[in-house]
């Protein structure tokens, strides 16, 4: 008889998020997706022309920014997504592992170690942590002109300006790995994955 005869069957699907942790991430999207797009119609011309009411795009830009941060800060008060924070914040070796094995193209899971979240995951968080808090910072120096010189809001506009660029070309190449992913979508919009999916691609993950 075998010995793991009385062990319960594993089953199907994992919990990879939690309720919380998915209202932080479709929230945040939300904010951003608004800073994007208010931003778009603000510099490109034929986008200004079509939406008109510069006034109110201005608002809503100004304001989605502010509040940018306010979703990840209510998130603190979750145990499971201040663990995951901790997650994202650590580097190990198989990251490293991940990274190379991205650079020479080799897709075998085999060759990308990752746990819950792979080494492209954390990089790309690290980043867009640091950036929304550049944009908010040269941001209240443009929309408060009265608190710096005209040097550091002229610099701080220029730093808004291509940062928002290199945002929205980061955004997308994010969005597009997100498409080619359905099962990592899923586990964004209901919280579970297949067990399969999780050992494939996240095999040093543990519940």
């Amino acid at each position: 008889m075998s010995l793991r005869a009385d062990a319960p069957p594993a089953t199907a699907e994992v919990r990879r998020f939690t309720t919380p942790q998915r209202w932080i991430h479709r929230t945040t999207a939300a904010l951003m997706g608004i800073c994007v797009l208010t931003a778009a119609c603000l510099y490109i011309p034929q986008l200004a022309e079509l939406v008109g009411r510069r006034a109110l795009v201005v608002t809503l830009h100004q304001w989605s920014g502010l509040a940018l941060p306010v979703p990840v800060l209510a998130g603190l008060a979750s145990r499971a997504f201040r663990a995951d924070l901790g997650r994202l914040n650590r580097f190990g070796p198989h990251d490293r592992t991940w990274l190379r094995a991205t650079l020479h193209r080799d897709k075998r899971p085999s060759s990308r170690p990752a746990a819950k979240f792979n080494a492209g995951q954390k990089l790309y968080a690290a980043w867009i942590a640091g950036a929304t808090l550049v944009m908010l910072a040269t941001g209240l120096m443009m929309w408060f002109t009265h608190l710096t010189p005209l040097l550091w809001r002229t610099s701080a506009t220029f730093v808004h300006d291509w940062l928002a660029l290199t945002i929205g070309i980061v955004l997308a190449g994010h969005i597009g790995m997100a498409l080619a992913d359905p099962e990592s979508r899923r586990g964004m919009r209901t919280g579970r994955v297949s067990r399969q999916w999780a050992d494939r691609e996240h095999p040093l993950w543990r519940e």
